[in-house]
């Protein structure tokens, strides 16, 4: 463990390289929030609540999924890998006294432990300018439940872009998966829109699907809502992990010996 917490902490050092991109982390999370006023401020003149959400929970909402939408930031983890296979730099991770999944655990880690304060931050400013009254849920069993989730999902999006990543082995080219995924998340995570707002026949199929308890579930269960989904979402997304766990062990140790250290 000590050689993951140092890869931690060197990442997380790494951070203060580059400051502008702890910038523009706080004007995307403003950006989000600015559109939602805008938004859901035409949207509720005619009307008091939308799909159970007032004006200040919808907001509330907003607030809290761009908040943990900014702190995912595994998306770099695929690009990094696939552009090692390619140009048969993949190596110099081997060669490390750690196992490579690992290793980009560790510096998604430090990296987030950067972000946290700042979006945090962000997040806080906004409710003042903004003057949101804030809903927040004030059940500790909630509150850990959407903690517990929400460092889950950000272990899963880990575990997806490593994976697509090393599929480069296999596939020369991934950006089609990359695609996919991007679509797929940006749609299932609630980040655009509050999935409640979606019929429930759809809500019900995305409730299958990962995507659901890595932002929207844990922004509701943070903001007092879908009490009753935590325990089952915590089952599924644990399940999830596991299943891409032995998926990713299998595609490794299938592919990796077509990795020669030259490139493709």
């Amino acid at each position: 463990m000590r050689k993951y917490r140092e890869v931690m902490r060197v990442y997380l050092k790494a951070q203060l390289a580059w400051r502008a991109d702890v910038a523009f982390s706080m004007l995307f999370t403003v950006s989000k929030v600015l559109f939602a006023w805008l938004l859901w401020g035409m949207v509720f003149r005619e009307r008091d609540t939308v799909a159970d959400f007032t004006f200040h929970g919808m907001l509330s909402y907003y607030i809290v999924s761009s908040f943990l939408h900014q702190l995912e930031m595994s998306r770099g983890i695929s690009g990094e890998i696939s552009a090692r296979i390619r140009n048969g730099t993949l190596s110099n991770y081997l060669v490390l006294p750690v196992n490579m999944e690992g290793y980009f655990a560790a510096m998604e880690a430090g990296v987030v432990l950067f972000y946290l304060f700042f979006d945090l931050s962000a997040a806080v400013v906004w409710v003042f300018v903004f003057r949101i009254q804030l809903t927040f849920t004030h059940s500790a069993g909630l509150f850990i439940c959407a903690m517990v989730m929400a460092l889950m999902g950000l272990f899963f999006m880990v575990q997806l872009n490593y994976f697509l990543g090393i599929l480069t082995l296999k596939y020369e080219e991934i950006s089609t998966f990359l695609m996919i995924k991007d679509n797929l998340a940006a749609l299932v995570t609630g980040s655009l829109v509050p999935l409640a707002l979606f019929p429930e026949a759809l809500v019900a199929g995305m409730r299958l699907l990962p995507f659901y308890y890595v932002t929207y579930l844990p922004s509701m269960l943070f903001t007092g809502r879908c009490g009753d989904e935590a325990v089952r979402g915590l089952v599924i997304l644990g399940a999830w992990c596991v299943l891409l766990q032995g998926v990713i062990r299998v595609t490794w140790r299938k592919y990796r010996i077509k990795y020669d250290g030259v490139g493709t």
